[in-house]
């Protein structure tokens, strides 16, 4: 039997071009997650391979969509040949049903973590770089900016309520409080 097993990293993702995929495959039995390649933690995966039985297949439609280190897809790929249950990834082209397939796997498999490990570095280079110039180093702009404490604080001087300086400064009432935190007290 082949079972696909298809995985999105956040809930606003689609998985349906893996499901097209791994149906057009000829998978019989689909299991899915929605959870980040590193957690551990992915029910429907342990689903899955609890479901293969020997002579069966677990299909997928990208190596990365299963695992994130070369430990862990390894452990994977042989924790599924003891019990003779072989692997597929479509899009990567291997089947470790045969010899080259399995030599393929692992050199995949060390290649997409070398990527992973490559953007890493990239991004913390650019976080860096944008910190020694003076940025943020990343993440949102933030919502209070001066101005908009020091009006803050000038209209609660005034007497208006938190409610309506944060309507007014378009932010959340929360955001409002975080950066006025002695009007916390005041009435809305």
């Amino acid at each position: 039997m082949l079972i696909g097993y298809a995985r999105v990293s956040t809930t606003d993702q689609d998985l349906s071009l893996q499901l097209d995929a791994l149906a057009k495959a000829g998978c019989e039995r689909l299991f899915t997650d929605k959870a980040s390649g590193v957690k551990v933690d992915r029910p429907s995966l342990a689903e899955a391979l609890h479901f293969a039985r020997a002579g069966d297949t677990l299909v997928i439609w990208k190596l990365d969509r299963l695992g994130r280190s070369i430990r862990g897809l390894i452990e994977l790929a042989a924790g599924l040949s003891a019990r003779n249950v072989d692997f597929r990834s479509l899009t990567d082209g291997f089947d470790t049903a045969t010899p080259s397939g399995r030599l393929l796997f692992h050199i995949l498999a060390s290649v997409a973590e070398m990527e992973r490990e490559l953007v890493k570095e990239r991004t913390i280079a650019g976080l860096a770089a944008a910190r020694a110039k003076g940025g943020t180093g990343g993440g949102r702009k933030a919502a209070m900016t001066p101005d908009k404490i020091d009006t803050a604080r000038k209209l609660l001087a005034a007497g208006d309520k938190p409610t309506k300086i944060a309507k007014l400064l378009q932010v959340g009432l929360s955001t409002f409080y975080r950066h006025c935190p002695a009007s916390a007290g005041l009435p809305d």
